[in-house]
Order: structure tokens, then C-alpha cells, then sequence
């Protein structure tokens, strides 16, 4: 079975793919606008991130640039707040909503948020269901074998899961962001409106992915009779 010419594939997992797109096109539009917004404080986003991490009183988080666009992200092994170069030197309002939402991660991780503990106590699971489920679904169906597809699917939904707890940590990121950006005075005006709405596109795609992955854990769960009963 080529899912390119399942049309109970298309049906459940297309509409999502074209949310995906639509999402992405949305961040690319709005950090493509407050991009060009230059900040009145004049501060780079490195800058930013250094202020509301020495305003929570965090010491230990170091801020490097990463290669990449929008490839912005903090990393709590190494307690490590990494920004792209366009975020990093960006004096831009999209540059600082962007750290700033970053630095909410290192809070986070500083406050023992549950939610982050819980999506980094999965990471591990995550890397070998991505690698193992897709194989495990497509070789028990080349088997004839129901039950190996089965728990390819089950293993999938480990990712699944993943999309779904990501939805409140980067919610939650974003809320403390804005609270820092308001109450510090980074930005006003206008420029928290826009800083707001370049997170809220970069919080839609994250929607996506959590809706895509969920439809198509539902299409292999029909596929593989996990829903609906055998599909002989």
C-alpha cells in the first residue's frame, strides 16, 4: 500500500499537510515584517536574552549564535540559549520577541516547569519510535503481519505525544516572554503587537504539527486495524 495513492490517506493527513504550509507561510510573512520594525531600545537580541535572564536571576545560561534561519533554540543539557545570526545581532522587533521567547525555555527549565520536564524526559523515546515506527508499520504490512504493524504504530504515537506536550511549553514560553517584554519595557506600544504576532505564527506551527502527526496516527491506526477493525 503507496500512500501517494491511498485516498483515505489524502483524505485524513492531506488537509493537515496544507495547514502546515499555510502556517509556515505565515511565520516566513510576519518575521518578514517585524523584521524590518527596528526596536526603539535599540538593544540586539542577545542583549534581550542576557536582561531577562539577569533579571530572573539565572547565571548559569550561556548565549551563543547558531547557524541557520530561525534555527533559534535553548538546549537544557548544556543550559544553552542558542540564536540565529538574524535573532542573535537583530536589533528588529521580531529579533527580541524571538530571544525572548527562548529565554521563556531557560525559565522554565530554571522553575522546574512540568510540562518541559516531561517533553525532555521523552526525547530519548522520540528518537528511537521516529526511527523505528514508519519501518516497523510498512514491513508488517509487506508481512502480512498485523501485529508488527501494530506496535509501528504504537511506537508512532510516542512522536504524537510529543507534538501534543510541546503545545503547552511553547505556549507557556511565549506567555513569558510577552510578561518580560511588557514589565521590562523592552518594547511598547505597537512593538509588543508585533512581537505578539510573530509568536503567535510561530506557535501556529506547532498546531500543525501536532494536528498533522495525530491525523496520521489516526490514518495507520484504520490502516493497521487498531481503529475500525481489520483493513483486509
Amino acid at each position: 500500500m503507496m500512500l501517494t495513492f491511498d485516498p483515505l490517506y489524502w483524505f485524513i493527513v492531506g488537509p493537515c499537510l496544507l495547514l502546515s504550509f499555510l502556517c509556515s507561510a505565515w511565520v516566513k510573512s510576519s518575521f518578514s515584517k517585524w523584521s524590518q520594525v527596528g526596536a526603539r531600545n535599540g538593544m540586539t537580541g542577545a542583549q534581550v536574552a542576557k536582561a531577562i535572564l539577569d533579571f530572573n536571576g539565572i547565571r548559569d545560561v550561556s548565549i551563543e549564535q547558531v547557524g541557520g534561519f530561525l534555527s533559534d533554540h535553548y538546549d537544557p543539557r548544556s543550559k544553552t540559549l542558542r540564536l540565529s545570526p538574524q535573532n542573535y545581532g537583530g536589533r528588529s522587533v521580531a529579533a527580541l520577541g524571538i530571544a525572548a521567547h527562548e529565554v521563556g525555555h531557560a525559565v522554565q527549565h530554571a522553575r522546574a516547569y512540568a510540562w518541559l520536564g516531561f517533553r525532555s524526559a521523552l526525547v530519548p523515546l522520540v528518537g528511537i519510535g521516529s526511527n523505528l515506527a514508519i519501518p516497523l508499520i510498512f514491513l508488517g504490512m509487506i508481512l502480512h503481519s498485523v501485529g508488527l504493524a501494530q506496535i509501528g504504530v504504537v511506537v508512532f504515537g510516542l512522536t504524537t505525544l510529543f507534538t501534543l506536550v510541546t503545545l503547552p511549553v511553547e505556549f507557556d514560553a511565549s506567555k513569558r516572554a510577552m510578561v518580560a517584554l511588557a514589565d521590562g519595557r523592552i518594547l511598547v506600544g505597537e512593538e509588543l503587537d508585533g512581537a505578539r504576532a510573530v509568536l503567535r505564527a510561530a506557535a501556529s506551527t506547532y498546531v500543525a504539527a501536532a494536528i498533522s502527526s495525530l491525523a496520521t496516527l489516526i490514518y495507520f491506526a484504520l490502516r493497521t486495524g487498531l481503529l475500525g477493525g481489520r483493513d483486509d
